[in-house]
């Protein structure tokens, strides 16, 4: 072997600016880069079509990127990650690595992968390093008076503020081109990109695809947007679902290209990068960035979550109900219940769904309708393109009552009241249910309770809303 190299191993990582692992393995010598494709592993994992899609572009970006930075990427498919340990020995007898740098990942999974790369890189006095770029803070970092993990998200918030006070996590510079590499990396099989890609693309509309463009100087130009036009008014619009009031940043952040640290350097540009708060509006989004914080370093602290499992034990027992026909009938965004059937048309249609719709969308089906959570957890994952196992299981085991901060059993949301609060003219509900197009804001939310109409092309409530509550509560309470 010749000249080494320290590797830099991409995974939901794909962006070079403001990169841990990167800034850290190019200050160490010349580096090579890895991304490995795992497609197999991903349809276990349940990832939707349109995620695995939108990563594939982004990859191109990638790859394109490190090129101005003489950083060449290899691209490998590897089926299961079970194999990726044998796939690092082969590496090390064909070049001469120093040592792998890397982005933790907190599932169990992905933590079992790099263990076990860890394990044939220290075979040869390598290192996996690590570095914690996920998040605002290190996992075990964020304790309690005990030296324990909270489980109560107010609580991890206030000890956040505590340290955002002492400083904001700084954005790390990009690095400089290193000096052009000449070795031949060609016998490593290079991943077949594009029929991979158009397998997914194949399986979409091409108007969602279209939906989200990919890229760092996109995703850092919409995270410009929401803070200079519409951050004013978060608090106000976030949710009200037939407006654009949410960031629409959680696909970029999902598979990293955007970090957590621009978001937050963003949110206090106006401040200097002090952790100064002004407004309502920015305190409300720091809170949403902080929930998706919170539910990171539960999926570390509490991996029970990520294996189909409550988070409050004393819930296993509850007695959801098999209605296959029912579940379908949620899935396909066809209840009977406007709003409902709103939010899961526009998630069949983007890949995407609002916040407040996903919470609402998730109550009814685990409240009105008793089905187990961990079907409905699936659905979202196998179709949105931010499916995040730590948000997407956090944000359903709430609505669920079975989570952190789980909202009390005897509090179900009444999908109307939400309907007419959140959606007062019937904007969104005409947008996903064009059925109901022509009917005026006052009957919109819940047609069949006028008796006067007829014919609609439209199906009546599979449940009725009252006595579905009274069960969901009469459930819990026996079963707790």
């Amino acid at each position: 072997m010749s000249h080494s190299y320290q590797l830099i191993w991409f995974r939901q990582d794909l962006r070079i600016h403001d990169h841990t692992a990167l800034w850290h393995a190019t200050q160490a010598g010349q580096c090579i880069a890895l991304v490995i494709l795992s497609p197999e592993q991903w349809q276990q994992h349940d990832d939707a079509p349109i995620k695995n899609e939108f990563y594939l572009r982004q990859l191109q970006q990638l790859k394109q990127q490190l090129n101005t930075l003489n950083i060449p990427l290899t691209i490998q498919h590897i089926p299961l990650w079970k194999d990726v340990g044998n796939f690092f020995t082969e590496l090390l007898q064909r070049i001469n690595i120093e040592n792998v740098y890397a982005n933790i990942e907190l599932g169990v999974n992905e933590l079992k992968r790099d263990h076990d790369v860890q394990k044939v890189l220290n075979q040869q006095q390598k290192e996996l390093i690590l570095f914690h770029d996920r998040t605002l803070f290190p996992v075990r970092s964020i304790r309690n008076q005990s030296n324990l993990p909270y489980q109560v998200f107010g609580a991890f918030k206030k000890t956040c503020y505590q340290r955002l006070q002492h400083g904001l996590p700084q954005c790390y510079p990009l690095p400089d081109a290193q000096q052009p590499i000449v070795e031949d990396f060609s016998f490593f099989n290079q991943a077949n990109l594009p029929p991979l890609q158009q397998a997914y693309a194949s399986t979409l509309e091409q108007n969602m695809i279209d939906h989200w463009p990919v890229g760092e100087t996109y995703a850092l130009d919409l995270l410009d947007e929401f803070v200079r036009k519409r951050l004013n008014h978060y608090k106000q619009a976030r949710d009200f679902p037939a407006q654009v009031g949410t960031s629409q940043l959680s696909a970029y952040l999902n598979i990293g290209i955007l970090s957590i640290r621009q978001c937050i350097q963003a949110l206090f540009r106006q401040q200097h990068g002090d952790f100064v708060i002004q407004s309502e509006s920015q305190q409300v989004w720091l809170d949403e960035l902080l929930w998706r914080e919170f539910y990171q370093h539960i999926l570390f602290d509490f991996p029970q979550v990520s294996k189909h499992l409550p988070f409050k034990s004393s819930t296993q027992n509850i007695p959801w109900r098999d209605d296959p026909i029912a579940l379908e009938q949620w899935q396909q965004g066809k209840t009977g219940i406007p709003i409902v059937d709103s939010g899961m048309r526009q998630l069949l249609a983007t890949g995407w769904m609002h916040n407040r719709l996903r919470m609402i969308c998730a109550m009814f089906l685990s409240k009105n309708l008793l089905i187990d959570w961990r079907k409905g957890e699936q659905w979202f994952m196998q179709h949105l393109i931010d499916g995040d196992v730590a948000a997407n299981n956090g944000g359903w085991q709430w609505c669920a009552s079975t989570g952190t901060d789980a909202v009390p059993y005897f509090r179900v949301f009444n999908p109307i009241s939400q309907s007419l609060k959140f959606d007062p003219n019937g904007d969104y509900i005409r947008q996903w249910v064009p059925e109901l197009t022509d009917l005026d804001a006052k009957i919109i939310h819940e047609p069949y309770a006028n008796t006067k109409i007829q014919n609609l092309d439209y199906p009546m409530p599979i449940v009725e809303l009252k006595s579905s509550r009274t069960r969901a509560i009469e459930t819990f309470k026996t079963y707790l």
